[in-house]
């Protein structure tokens, strides 16, 4: 006698999902560790000037940003080229305060270290450069530098 198997469906194992948190805590820390945030959001417009002699800054984290330039909401505060610091608005008096806090901010060896970066937008009048540059000078902030982009080679030369 001849005998019919009853052809039985096999039910497919369940998915081992125990290192499923090893996994996800690893890309996170992953993009932890790799993704930068930014500091601060300007509220000035700053399309810096060209050049061609231009050295990138060697420590980040020892260079503090000052931004001047246009407003980008004109309607609220006008044409006139504004200073911003951190996240605000400032003027010229508040620098002085401001490099006080960016040094207090660092360790004791890198106090000294400090460099004083300032995006200024190409169409900004001089003067309130030279107002920024004499209050630097009084706070003894004398390691300063102008952000710029390189400036594309001409193929004539």
């Amino acid at each position: 006698m001849a005998r019919i198997k009853k052809k039985i469906k096999k039910e497919v194992g369940a998915i081992n999902t125990s290192s499923l948190p090893d996994i996800i805590f690893m890309l996170l820390f992953f993009f932890m560790v790799t993704t930068t945030m930014r500091e601060t959001s300007p509220k000035v417009k700053t399309k810096v000037p060209e050049a061609t002699e231009i050295q990138k800054l060697e420590k980040k984290s020892l260079v503090s940003y000052i931004l001047i330039g246009p407003p980008i909401n004109v309607r609220v505060y006008g044409n006139n080229a504004r200073i911003q610091l951190d996240d605000q608005f400032a003027t010229v008096k508040d620098i002085g305060e401001f490099v006080a806090r960016e040094r207090q901010a660092r360790s004791e060896n890198d106090r000294n270290k400090i460099t004083i970066s300032l995006k200024v937008d190409e169409s900004t009048k001089m003067g309130i450069v030279t107002d920024v540059k004499q209050e630097l000078r009084k706070a003894g902030a004398l390691k300063i530098s102008y952000s710029a982009r390189k400036a594309k080679k001409n193929i004539d030369e």
